[in-house]
């Protein structure tokens, strides 16, 4: 046997020995609201998570807060008494495992802020129907808060029935009531935030 052939025979044996290695596939990188919840809260929204399956959190974020920015509302005298008067650091009932508060897409309260409005005042009748919510949440002059849940360090899951502030509907006719699924009793979407900050988050007034 000459030396082509062997040459050949050869490079045909490292052939069929090489196996083809497939690179692993790389897992997708989480939203960084859903890196920052610490050990419990991370719990908390798996098991939020497994309830609503199969629609979970990253889901619910990716359909409706795009932009992953949020706001929710509170009337002036409120923010005034909880937040100015108490220099505090986050939003929202705060126990000894965080600071927890209801917030819906930014575009959304944006809208029904602009569609409320008449001349310099809002009208709560107005505002609180495109909210799914009573007139008298949003009567007399209100701030608007608008966080980027990106670069705020804030966690953000489904809200469940065991959080701060929750009441949960009697009936199905309820408004201003928790029902579990990430939405309103009205139907605008929600997520909870654990520790919103207050020296991150864009405060605007309403007359």
């Amino acid at each position: 046997m000459n030396w082509m052939v062997r040459n050949l025979l050869l490079s045909c044996l490292l052939v069929v020995g090489c196996k083809h290695v497939e690179p692993a596939p790389t897992q997708p990188t989480p939203p960084p609201a859903l890196a920052a919840c610490d050990t419990r809260q991370a719990e908390i929204s798996k098991e939020a998570d497994q309830r609503a399956q199969p629609y979970g959190i990253e889901q619910h974020l990716a359909k409706n807060f795009p932009d992953m920015k949020v706001s929710w509302l509170m009337k002036e005298d409120l923010y005034q008494k909880y937040v100015v008067a108490t220099g505090a650091t986050n939003f929202g009932r705060c126990d000894d495992t965080g600071c927890y508060l209801f917030a819906a897409p930014t575009a959304v309260i944006t809208d029904a802020v602009n569609k409320s409005k008449t001349g310099d005042t809002h009208a709560p009748e107005v505002l609180g129907q495109a909210l799914g919510l009573p007139a008298k949440n949003f009567e007399g002059p209100l701030r608007m808060m608008t966080l980027d849940l990106n670069a705020s360090g804030s966690c953000a899951r489904l809200p469940v029935d065991s959080d701060p502030g929750v009441w949960k509907c009697q009936t199905a006719e309820d408004t201003d009531c928790f029902k579990f699924g990430g939405y309103t009793s009205g139907g605008v979407p929600e997520v909870m935030v654990i520790n919103a900050p207050v020296n991150q988050a864009q405060v605007t007034e309403i007359k």
